[in-house]
């Protein structure tokens, strides 16, 4: 990949970890807490704690779920490096392909294959798409359980009364949403648009990496565009 003339070069947060700790700028200790809450299933947005909480417990989860956590991490909110998600992948998916993988991160971050770095899929809406009771939430967040429809995908919006009601304290039970995502999103966007305006492409090196498969793969969603 360090020599593909086609694979964008992007200033990822978190792309390369410091050996010391004293080494890290104050950041990459804000880019790290971030991509442990992402790996954890404590971002404080339902649809992707749920999604990596399945991860972690079954090995498994919908492609269309991988491509939400997928562009989330990227350049979906958190702009943290593609490398640090497909690690995470490699660990903990019963499925995993490496070729697949790294193919498929580099897909989704738009650092290869897929240019149109301004659809964003929606950590709140998209899931409503597909279920908008929000069954799969509370079935791997049971804490949320009690919340109604309206709130499932955007808790912290409920009313405290409403929250006492339910047993679930955002902010105590439940973690508030770790960006404020239509912010987020479109300094992730500002962020890829730089690097494409750039143009420099081979990727940083890094022991972590292998080359990518070169299999495309086909845009399957109803994303959420610019705001």
């Amino acid at each position: 990949m360090e020599e593909s003339p086609t694979c964008l070069q992007v200033n990822w947060r978190y792309h390369t970890i410091p050996e010391n700790e004293e080494d890290m700028t104050d950041d990459d200790k804000h880019a790290r807490s971030q991509f442990e809450a992402w790996r954890d299933g404590r971002t404080g947005f339902p649809w992707i704690d749920a999604i990596m909480i399945q991860l972690k417990e079954e090995g498994w989860m919908h492609h269309l779920a991988r491509h939400s956590v997928a562009c989330f991490l990227t350049r979906g909110d958190l702009y943290i490096s593609w490398v640090r998600g497909l690690e995470v992948f490699q660990e903990r998916l019963i499925d995993h392909d490496w070729s697949l993988n790294a193919g498929n991160w580099l897909w989704l971050s738009s650092s290869y294959f897929f240019t149109a770095y301004y659809r964003v899929y929606s950590p709140i809406s998209f899931g409503k798409k597909s279920d908008p009771e929000g069954l799969f939430i509370k079935k791997y967040i049971p804490m949320l359980k009690n919340f109604p429809a309206k709130y499932i995908y955007e808790p912290w919006k409920a009313p405290l009364t409403l929250q006492h009601a339910a047993g679930c304290r955002i902010g105590k039970d439940y973690p508030t949403p770790i960006v404020e995502h239509k912010t987020a999103m479109k300094e992730c966007v500002e962020g890829i648009k730089m690097s494409y305006a750039n143009g420099q492409y081979g990727i940083p090196p890094t022991n972590k990496i292998a080359r990518p498969s070169k299999k495309r793969q086909r845009e399957d969603s109803d994303e959420e565009t610019k705001q």
